[in-house]
């Protein structure tokens, strides 16, 4: 039986990945470090913004700071709320499955972002009641792959629902480190194809699905058979 659903955010609800991007490269170019577009997919997606800062700057020999490092932060929290305020970020279908989700089962987030770049995205859909528990960067010490983001979204749902074991819950992630970070936490898996081929995810996912109008409730249903 599945018991509750955890979204992860960048890459399933939010199509922010690319303006994450922009946001990384442009605050890393004012320090002379370059970041293209497919090193970014291909090495530090997985990461928070304090793990891809510090592997950025590593692999090309510099490091950081941990004051230098919240600078870093800082200013690409700002650069991205400006590049969000364009118009709305989600993908097409987040907004109907998030709310299918929420109809059926208890909903959580488990994300690598900060939490104000979820919460400010929840609040101006105005789906922040639709999912009450949200995990971000700040509240673990490990980040994705580790499953300490998805073992923390468990233990909070727990909390109002006595006894919620980690394989009663789903969880819906667009790339195999949060896939592989669900999977050892013990949640049932869902990829979805927003950002890498259903070939990428196959091997860390229970199901792929290629658009959320897909994440239905008999979904759901047949995935905890």
């Amino acid at each position: 039986m599945i018991r509750a659903v955890v979204f992860d955010f960048d890459g399933v609800i939010a199509n922010s990945e690319p303006l994450h991007f922009r946001a990384y490269r442009d605050v890393l170019a004012e320090r002379g470090l370059s970041l293209t577009e497919s090193a970014y997919y291909e090495l530090y997606l997985g990461y928070d913004d304090v793990g891809a800062f510090r592997t950025i700057a590593a692999d090309q020999g510099r490091s950081f700071s941990d004051g230098e490092i919240a600078d870093l932060v800082a200013e690409k929290a700002v650069r991205l709320e400006a590049l969000e305020s364009a118009g709305s970020v989600l993908f097409p279908g987040a907004r109907d499955a998030i709310t299918r989700m929420a109809s059926a089962w208890p909903t959580a987030i488990a994300s690598g972002a900060l939490k104000a770049e979820i919460v400010r995205v929840l609040d101006h859909e105005s789906l922040r009641a639709l999912v009450p528990i949200v995990v971000s960067a700040e509240d673990t010490a490990a980040s994705k792959p580790d499953p300490a983001p998805y073992l923390r979204a468990v233990d909070l749902l727990a909390a109002a629902m006595p006894a919620l074991a980690p394989s009663e819950c789903v969880a819906i992630e667009d790339s195999r480190w949060g896939l592989l970070s669900a999977r050892s936490a013990g949640l049932r898996t869902i990829g979805i194809t927003h950002t890498y081929a259903a070939a990428d995810l196959a091997d860390a996912a229970d199901i792929v699905i290629d658009h959320l109008d897909r994440l239905t409730i008999d979904l759901i249903t047949h995935i905890a058979r």
